[in-house]
């Protein structure tokens, strides 16, 4: 049994990962507020959901990339860089005078974003025993829900009192401080990495065939109709792009992404949760303040500030979890209860009469069944894999979250937008604030009933998966 980790051991290292990881959180939401008010100085509102999808689908074609980067030359090393291209992301957003700029900005600030995810937590991962980072466990958790909801908060404020502008250029002396703080860090390289083969198509092919997809579940049902001919074009080409890289995948010797740790029902079945829990929970943190703007008629401040109890609810749902699972080493049944109030929530939202309150504190339920969800399936991905894979394992764990959230991202903004009546490409941030507000609710609870369904299949396939017992070592 090794040594318990001391607080003030743990406050050191987690003083050098802390930024890494609440800038790629934080900047995943921050602008779901701010939103309005970037659509009315730039236009084209029907490419708002784009400011998220962006990010995000930069990050899951990304984070794997960083994985094996990682492994090769140092997660500190690596992560320095990706601070570097996270800020160059910032300026070009900061400086965009249009929408398309704009994207191109969230674009490549995502790009960097994957990797401060990933490698912080593979650090964790890699100097803390399981049954020991389950004590912990709470805190990383709690910082990432803080900085994916309160990511909301602080831009209806800034938004509210200053520019949206601001949302971009405060990340620049924040990244040049986190990239001091781990230049301090020891850096641990292995060598023996350097020398495997690179799965070159894989690495070519899978960013490329994640931006098709959801490009193409963005876009269908607003620039063209599901069954369309351009529709049939995109859905061909990324089937032959997945039959390229799932052959690639079985005959390469060290494939893109690990071939033997997907087949481990105790790693996929979490990682299909995470995914189901990323895609649900992304897309209400982006949509709730659209929705209690456009359909309740609340300035930005107010949304970001009633998002403040899905926050606590998160973080509460964290701590309770990080303690259970240090306390008994059991993690599975967690996440089946918290998804399971996390859907008892979406329905709620889908039936009450809107009230921006009553919102709040039913987002705070859906907050206590989010926030159970990443630290049991964090912890038990990289119990199974064990060390000599946790830099691989740690970084399926970020593509699965990345992945749902801009898969759901994209498909609730598809069926949102989709269900408002008369709306084109043509309709303005001001159309839908002045016009009746009845449709704009009916869309939004419409949306909410497929979360709940969502949140019940991650219930369900959370239930399946194997007993694992943490250890201690």
């Amino acid at each position: 049994m090794s040594q318990p980790l001391t607080r003030q051991a743990f406050l050191v290292f987690f003083s050098a990962v802390f930024l890494p990881m609440f800038l790629a959180a934080v900047d995943q939401t921050i602008l779901a507020t701010a939103t309005p008010s970037i659509v009315g100085d730039l236009g084209q509102l029907h490419l708002s959901s784009w400011i998220a999808i962006g990010y995000l689908l930069a990050t899951v074609a990304s984070v794997p990339i960083y994985g094996w980067l990682g492994d090769r030359y140092g997660r500190r090393n690596v992560l320095v860089w990706a601070l570097g291209i996270f800020c160059i992301g910032s300026i070009v957003g900061g400086l965009a005078e249009n929408m398309s700029h704009m994207i191109i900005g969230r674009i490549i600030q995502g790009l960097g974003g994957g990797g401060l995810m990933s490698l912080s937590q593979a650090l964790i991962g890699e100097l803390i025993p399981p049954r020991q980072r389950a004590k912990y466990q709470g805190y990383f958790a709690s910082m990432f829900a803080c900085a994916s909801i309160g990511g909301p908060v602080i831009g209806g404020l800034v938004v509210t009192h200053y520019s949206w502008h601001w949302l971009f250029w405060a990340n620049i002396p924040l990244a040049a401080i986190a990239a001091w703080r781990l230049m301090r860090l020891t850096s641990k390289v292995d060598l023996a990495h350097r020398h495997r083969p690179i799965d070159w198509v894989g690495l070519m092919t899978f960013p490329i065939l994640c931006c098709l997809f959801l490009y193409w579940v963005s876009v269908t049902g607003q620039s063209f109709e599901w069954l369309s001919l351009n529709s049939a074009y995109y859905l061909v080409l990324i089937l032959l792009l997945a039959v390229v890289f799932y052959r690639n995948q079985v005959r390469h010797s060290t494939p893109f992404l690990p071939n033997e740790l997907l087949k481990n029902r105790a790693i996929y079945i979490p990682l299909i949760t995470s995914m189901l829990f990323a895609a649900c929970m992304f897309a209400l943190i982006f949509f709730l303040p659209i929705y209690l703007q456009l359909g309740l008629k609340t300035n930005a401040a107010t949304s970001g500030l009633l998002l403040l109890p899905l926050t606590v609810g998160q973080i509460s749902g964290a701590l309770i979890s990080g303690r259970v699972m240090a306390k008994t080493g059991v993690p599975k049944y967690i996440p089946v209860v918290g998804m399971s109030l996390s859907t008892a929530g979406f329905i709620a939202l889908g039936s009450i009469p809107p009230e921006p309150m009553l919102i709040a504190i039913l987002g705070m339920f859906c907050g206590i069944g989010f926030g159970t969800v990443m630290p049991t399936t964090q912890l038990v991905i990289q119990t199974v894999a064990g060390k000599a894979n946790i830099g691989s394992v740690t970084a399926l764990a970020s593509l699965s979250r990345n992945l749902g959230a801009a898969v759901g991202t994209a498909l609730f903004g598809v069926l949102i937008y989709t269900l408002l009546p008369e709306f084109d490409h043509n309709t303005s941030i001001e159309m839908l604030r002045s016009g009746p507000q009845e449709p704009i609710i009916n869309a939004f609870q419409t949306a909410f009933y497929v979360a709940a369904v969502i949140t019940t299949l991650a219930a369900l396939n959370a239930a399946r998966a194997p007993l694992i017992l943490l250890a201690n070592e």
